[in-house]
């Protein structure tokens, strides 16, 4: 069935890097619409610099990306992209309602091009489909880090994007904000293709429809899995999962099966 989805992103041979030096290596990959990849990695990976050549932030040393049939920099309006929440957010003055505002009117940062009808509704739709509607005429520098999330993400939503793309949406969010935002996704999924980068592997492991880790090289095999070969291309060592105190040890292939569940039981909840 996938074989008969649309593809995306389609990225082959890519390298990329700054200053002539690279950063990332014959990058192989491919995204179907409807899809919800989850990228993994090391910090200093090459994640964020394969987000920018896919928003056509940054050209590539050699190789081809296409997004959307198009060259990254034709698609970029097509894109909706939410950035991670730093803690210098709280020191920026502006109400919910114009931060979304600005990725419907990116040409117009400071607004002064009057709103159409349209406009109005496309925001008031954003914010709604975020969970923020309530929230509007709030100061952003007043919300929790969850809330100055979902507002980040209806930023996006304002320009009605095809591809929905996240650098680690869960970074100084609660546990609780945390879980809120993955059923936010969820329910975008069903109309939006989502590509997101977390360090979160359990996350990752239970929200997501394929995974992906990126250390330089990056592995990928359109399945949702966490594969012993991510894992050493990303950590270098034996890696253990921990969701509620139960590790999952990631194993080597064999019968199908590429991750173990077992839990050990002398272990204490988190």
């Amino acid at each position: 069935m996938q074989s008969q989805a649309k593809s995306i992103i389609k990225i082959e041979d890519m390298w990329a890097g700054y200053d002539g030096d690279p950063v990332l290596e014959d990058i192989r990959f491919e995204m179907f619409a409807g899809d919800y990849v989850g990228i993994i990695g090391p910090n200093g990976g090459g994640k964020t610099t394969l987000i920018k050549v896919i928003l056509g932030l940054l050209p590539v040393m050699r190789g081809s990306v296409k997004v959307l049939g198009q060259s990254p920099e034709q698609a970029r309006d097509r894109l909706g992209y939410v950035p991670q929440v730093s803690r210098t957010d709280r020191d920026f003055p502006i109400s919910v309602w114009d931060v979304v505002r600005m990725g419907k009117e990116k040409a117009d940062f400071f607004g002064t091009r009057r709103l159409s009808a349209n406009d109005k509704q496309a925001i008031e739709r954003a914010l709604l489909q975020a969970d923020v509607l309530d929230l509007a005429k709030r100061s952003f520098n007043e919300l929790s880090g969850g809330q100055r999330q979902r507002v980040l993400i209806a930023r996006a939503l304002a320009t009605k994007p095809e591809i929905l793309v996240l650098d680690e949406p869960t970074a100084n969010v609660d546990g609780q904000s945390t879980a809120r935002l993955y059923e936010l996704l969820a329910e975008l999924n069903q109309s939006l293709s989502i590509l997101l980068v977390s360090h979160d592997l359990m996350a990752i492991s239970t929200h997501v429809k394929t995974i992906a880790c990126v250390n330089r090289k990056m592995v990928y095999h359109n399945e949702k899995v966490l594969t012993q070969e991510m894992m050493a291309l990303g950590y270098e060592c034996p890696v253990e999962l921990l969701a509620h105190g139960v590790p999952h040890r990631v194993l080597a292939y064999h019968d199908h099966e590429h991750v173990s569940s077992k839990p050990t039981h002398n272990q204490e909840d988190n």
